[in-house]
């Protein structure tokens, strides 16, 4: 693993429509594309410095994610962002994420229980230094490799389509509703739990951290009118 400015890689190799699709979703995640934008494939190919195919493909996952809508001949139209629905995605990250934690704590390569001591450390650090975007990359790079390490494609793929909706929510709202010293800590325990192969803990550890996620998105519901 290399880390770069906090960004933490796990390939090794990375193709262009990978580059294409990071900077995209970083981009989306961090509200620099703006829900309701909307952005031809071409101009974002000129902003990327990168060609209209990798991007297209990059797209094609991204509107997979439910971060885009390709719309024919008009362009790409960045999501709006809905509490209500977070809410029913919570849902679902509960359960595939603790299943997550407990599996990867059984079967983490030891590299991978490296990696996770190493993501524990930096969420500390973004803790102490109050380091907004240091958390969010981590956050991206501890969801990437729970799913890798627990060694279930099908689980891998089911909670990639959570990650940027999750993340963009988190990004939308933090300064008014979140904690971010609470939410680094309990990344951090989880982080720790899988590392020191504990499945139980890990388990718990899970269910604490999408316990406050849960109660920082009600907190964004209840100044919202009722649909």
């Amino acid at each position: 693993m290399s880390e770069d400015n906090g960004i933490f890689e796990f390939t090794p190799t990375r193709t262009l429509t990978d580059r294409a699709y990071e900077t995209l979703e970083e981009l989306i995640v961090t509200l620099r594309l703006a829900p309701g934008d909307v952005i031809s494939e071409t101009a974002l190919s000129d902003r990327l410095d990168i060609g209209r195919t990798p991007v297209r493909e990059a797209l094609q996952r991204l509107a997979r994610e439910g971060l885009v809508k390709i719309l024919p001949r008009k362009g790409i139209l960045v999501t709006e962002i809905n509490p209500r629905s977070q809410l029913l995605l919570l849902e679902v990250r509960r359960e595939l994420e603790r299943l997550l934690a407990r599996t990867g704590a059984v079967r983490a390569t030891r590299n991978e229980r490296v990696k996770f001591r190493e993501i524990a450390e930096g969420m500390r650090r973004a803790e102490c230094e109050n380091d907004e975007l240091g958390f969010m990359r981590l956050d991206d790079a501890l969801n990437k490799l729970i799913a890798t390490a627990a060694h279930n494609e099908y689980a891998n793929r089911a909670i990639g389509l959570t990650h940027g909706l999750s993340r963009r929510f988190w990004y939308m709202h933090y300064k008014q509703a979140a904690d971010l010293s609470l939410a680094a800590r309990l990344h951090a325990d989880l982080a720790d739990a899988i590392a020191a192969a504990a499945p139980e803990t890990a388990a718990t550890a899970c269910d604490r951290l999408i316990d406050y996620v849960e109660t920082f998105t009600r907190t964004t519901v209840e100044v919202l009118p009722a649909v």
